[in-house]
């Protein structure tokens, strides 16, 4: 009986000191990558709720109103673009890991074939949409005004051989128009939702070296919490690298 007393005492102590951290993400990778790490966490006192968006403003809005603690979806670029437009006060905890960003077609096999005027949809958020665009330069399909970096626009583009017409889209339709365009600039979360593999199917993709590492989002008050480091460094952790490399075979890339 003392035994049972003991052990059932040391359970409502860890109850007790158990703290809850609610994160929002977008479904795939960083809502799966959380859910692999919910058993780590669980035994170092931390219970991981895991609340899965669709999109990319709720995400913050929430974790800036205190909704969320934190969340797990975007790169520091957007996050800047973000706080500047929104006046929040967002700030990276860890990085975690790359999506290359890629262009897909289900009319073409190759961009050669590209006829002119194609319709080519991209992002509607400035960030992505820049990066859209940039890596079309990299393609060699249009070219951008000197200087032009992640933020820029389509005035930026300042020779565009075939006449390529654009959409900009929200981030999270683009799979559900591919077959209506003739090229689609896609998130590698929204591209492995719709089932698309960047690394066959993408016409074009940015390599590794991508600078866009995808970041654990918090507030001022709380990015340094215990709770939060033990988070940040579950995310970072050589099970989080293996888990990574196993599930998204080079689609998705650790950055640690």
């Amino acid at each position: 009986m003392r035994k049972l007393l003991l052990a059932l005492l040391a359970g409502a102590a860890l109850s007790v000191q158990a703290e809850t951290l609610t994160v929002g993400a977008t479904a795939v990778p960083h809502a799966e990558i959380l859910e692999h790490i919910k058993p780590v966490l669980a035994e170092q006192g931390v219970e991981l709720a895991v609340k899965v968006f669709t999109d990319y403003v709720q995400p913050n809005i929430q974790v800036a109103e205190k909704r969320l603690d934190a969340n797990f979806f975007q790169h520091q670029p957007y996050l800047d673009a973000f706080n500047e437009g929104r006046e929040t006060d967002l700030v990276s905890v860890a990085g975690v890991h790359i999506e290359p960003f890629g262009a897909y077609s289900s009319r073409h096999k190759n961009l050669q074939e590209l006829p002119e005027r194609a319709q080519v949809a991209i992002p509607n958020d400035a960030t992505n949409g820049g990066r859209a665009l940039l890596l079309l330069e990299k393609a060699g399909l249009i070219r951008l005004r000197d200087g032009a970096g992640i933020t820029a626009t389509l005035k930026d583009i300042v020779d565009n051989p075939k006449k390529l017409r654009f959409r900009e889209l929200e981030a999270a339709t683009l799979p559900r128009v591919l077959n209506q365009v003739d090229l689609a600039l896609i998130n590698t979360n929204y591209a492995l939702e719709a089932g698309l593999n960047p690394r066959q199917d993408a016409l074009v993709i940015e390599g590794s070296e991508s600078p866009y590492v995808n970041i654990l989002v918090a507030r001022p008050d709380n990015s340094d919490t215990e709770a939060m480091r033990k988070l940040a460094a579950a995310l970072r952790s050589d099970a989080v690298r293996e888990f990574i490399n196993a599930r998204y075979q080079g689609a998705v890339v650790p950055a640690f």
